[in-house]
């Protein structure tokens, strides 16, 4: 239920709130913005498995002693994931999505952070956070 809600709550942003930030052009249906929404879960979930592969092969090659760096980069950057996925999604489907730079998909992708953790993924960037 909390997963229907998150993808509902998603696609609300994608066909409404997101267009209001400059920068950021939507086209498309409501099934459009479902279809965008469960795109940009898939595709955050790769992100995030991307960085975590890339972090613990660093950390593991160095010995440790990459920890140096990762866990500032990853305190102060866990906010730049949903950016990323967000410029991927609008990569893949630009008939769909259009974003003109890196400041509009970072504030879109705080938006969509923000519905994340409200429908249930705080323990997520918690965790994350304190790592």
């Amino acid at each position: 239920m909390r997963l229907l809600v998150r993808i509902l709550l998603k696609a609300l942003a994608f066909g409404f709130l997101l267009p209001m930030i400059p920068g950021i052009h939507f086209h498309g249906s409501v099934v459009v913005a479902i279809g965008l929404a469960i795109f940009f879960s898939l595709i955050q979930f790769v992100v995030e498995a991307i960085a975590v592969a890339v972090s613990a092969y660093m950390a593991i090659s160095t010995l440790g002693l990459a920890l140096v760096l990762l866990l500032p980069m990853w305190l102060l950057g866990f906010w730049l994931l949903p950016a990323v996925a967000l410029k991927w999604v609008a990569d893949l489907m630009p008939q769909y999505l259009a974003l003109s730079g890196w400041v509009p998909a970072i504030l879109g992708g705080l938006i969509l952070m923000v519905i994340g953790m409200v429908t249930g993924d705080i323990g997520k960037y918690r965790s994350r956070a304190t790592v």
